[in-house]
């Protein structure tokens, strides 16, 4: 036998050695290339990770780093002041407190606080505490529809363009005078940066940005005037008064329910006066029958009743289809078919009043003259004229919420009622009824009309606003003055306006022009009766009917004084009261003696 160990032995155990280290050798060498590689990727990616903490998130990391050690806040500008035209300040600033959590969102909600409620919370460790100045009306209820107030933004408003700059939290004006010029009463807050420690407290002040406070503005508003319209009207319910200027500046506006301005300003523990309907904003905002909050002397509207005589009888001279000498006999009732139009002379004592021309017409506010003019101008011709004394749209006062009411036309009634225009319909509107509705301002607006003999003015209340008309030359002198010789004629004995006849003031400064301020009789009980003047009023008022038969009319007057040389226009509704002449006028009269007793 043959041993081949010797012979192979060594040639084999060479071989194998040799793999062996081959492989070892390539091993050795992936593992030399791992580690480095390793090495690198970490390098990479930590140089990566200080790039993107550096450079690419370094601005935001140095707001967090500062945010630790700082903090800034907000210096709330306070807003401008709201002066009457005398330069009596109608809105005070006072030192207050707001609580909101963030201010950037909708859900944070603003909180109104007073000094004495911010120190009780200060105590307990509160720190979302804002300085603020807090709105103070000192009128309180008396200008409430024409100041308005300031309220949190909303989620709608800050969506709109007019509020682009603002945010979550933020306070503006929400209705009145507050609301239309909140651009120039806002201002623009300050801020102040503070260092804090790592337990907040303040160590020192780095910086301060001043506020710039909210421009003043001034109102052709007369306080005196509106106090004197507010106590006039005490027995009104609902309804609106209107003062104004033969250039259509507004000297008081009322409406009412009123409600205290402050109960949205002043912080909850604010308290209205005993006077106020309104004891808090729930009792405000959940009153859905009264609607405190409706403007009712330019959001309100209402068929207009017999004050609306003025304009059909401007049409009917305007059109020539009647003048001075026209006339038409009053037969108490007119009959159509199954219906009848009565005069309210015949309906109440069964008597009519003759021959009626135009100036008499208006002196005694007689329906049969009114409904046949009407139906001699026609429908749409008529409506022509109303919308010349600017009915039927808005007449652009510089106040949010204004309705621009309705204006019939045999169209406008097919188009929203569904049925024809019939003659009824006609007699109707040439005596305020019907279909047509309108708002306080503009029964105002066309009585100024009448004043200017046909010039319309838009009605604002910023003093020295360039408002220019909005109409001109649209009526005549001749037609304009007989309308005012009616309207003078309806305060005087023979008229309806009963409260004014004979209207006497005690002011021994105005001078008696034989015209539009005259001698008071010697019946004048007063010792002192040469101190007292007779003034000449133009004035029509109405009584609309409206609802069902055992609902009361509004009660209407418009007029303005001294008739010949106008220095003011009136204008007062009462809903749901009774007669114009019973209602209105007497409130009427007191805002007349509170102007000449000047």
């Amino acid at each position: 036998m043959v041993k081949i160990g010797p012979a192979f032995g060594d040639y084999i155990k060479l071989e194998k050695s040799q793999k062996h280290s081959e492989n070892s050798s390539r091993n050795y060498l992936i593992r030399s290339y791992v580690l480095p590689v390793i090495l690198i990727i970490g390098v990479v990616l930590i140089i990566a990770r200080l790039f993107y903490l550096q450079i690419i998130e370094g601005n935001n990391y140095l707001k967090l780093s500062e945010s630790n050690r700082t903090k800034t806040v907000i210096i709330h500008a306070p807003r401008g002041i709201i002066f009457d035209r005398q330069g009596v300040p109608l809105v005070f600033n006072v030192p207050g407190f707001r609580e909101v959590s963030d201010g950037t969102s909708l859900n944070d909600k603003t909180i109104l606080i007073d000094k004495n409620e911010a120190l009780n919370l200060l105590s307990e460790g509160k720190t979302n505490l804002e300085v603020d100045s807090l709105r103070n009306y000192p009128y309180r209820d008396i200008t409430s529809h024409v100041l308005g107030y300031i309220g949190q933004i909303s989620e709608e408003e800050l969506a709109s363009k007019e509020f682009a700059n603002y945010k979550g939290g933020d306070l503006i004006g929400k209705i009145g005078i507050e609301r239309e010029y909140e651009s120039f009463l806002k201002g623009a807050n300050g801020k102040e940066m503070i260092e804090v420690d790592s337990q907040g407290k303040e160590i020192r002040k780095l910086g301060l940005t001043d506020p710039i406070p909210g421009q003043n503005i001034m109102l052709t508003l007369d306080i005196g005037l509106q106090k004197a319209v507010f106590a006039a009207a005490k027995d009104i319910k609902k309804g609106a008064v209107i003062v104004s200027s033969l250039k259509g500046e507004i000297l008081a506006l009322l409406s009412k329910p009123s409600f205290d301005s402050n109960l949205f300003t002043m912080g909850d523990e604010y308290s209205a006066s005993e006077d106020s309907v309104y004891k808090s904003t729930a009792q405000i905002l959940l009153d859905t029958e009264n609607q405190p909050l409706l403007n009712r002397a330019i959001s309100g509207t209402y068929p207009p009743g017999s004050t609306f005589k003025m304009v059909v009888a401007a049409a009917g001279l305007e059109d020539k289809i009647i003048d001075k000498n026209f006339t038409i006999e009053d037969t108490g009732i007119l009959r159509i078919g199954n219906f009848s139009f009565s005069n309210w002379y015949f309906t109440q004592y069964g008597k009519t009043d003759g021959e009626v021309n135009v100036v008499k017409a208006i002196q005694r506010s007689n329906d049969i003259f009114f409904y046949k003019l009407a139906g001699m101008v026609g429908v749409d011709n008529l409506s022509y004229f109303a919308e010349k004394f600017g009915l039927g749209k808005k007449l652009g006062i510089d106040l949010t919420g204004e309705t621009g009411g309705a204006v019939p036309t045999e169209e406008w009634k097919k188009k929203i009622i569904g049925e024809d225009w019939y003659l009824g319909d006609t007699y109707h509107y040439g005596i305020g009824q019907g279909f047509l509705l309108t708002t306080p301002l503009q029964v105002n607006a066309w009585t100024q009309a009448i004043a200017n003999e046909g010039t319309l003015y838009r009605p604002h209340l910023l003093l020295n606003a360039k408002f220019s008309a909005l109409n001109k030359n649209f009526l005549n002198s001749e037609n304009a003055s007989l309308i005012r010789d009616g309207m003078i004629e309806a305060c005087f004995p023979g008229g309806v306006a009963w409260p004014l006849f004979d209207f006497k003031v005690k002011n021994a400064s105005l001078k008696i022009d034989g015209k539009n301020i005259l001698e008071a009789s010697l019946a004048t009980t007063s010792a002192d009766f040469k101190d007292y003047r007779k003034i000449v009023i133009a004035c029509k008022t109405g009584t609309a009917q409206h609802g069902g038969e055992t609902t009361m009319p509004h009660a209407w007057i418009t007029l303005f004084a001294p008739a010949y040389n106008p220095q003011i226009i009136i204008t007062v509704l009462s809903e749901d009261s009774g007669e114009g002449s019973n209602v209105a006028a007497p409130i009427a009269k007191k805002i007349l003696e509170e102007w000449f007793k000047r």
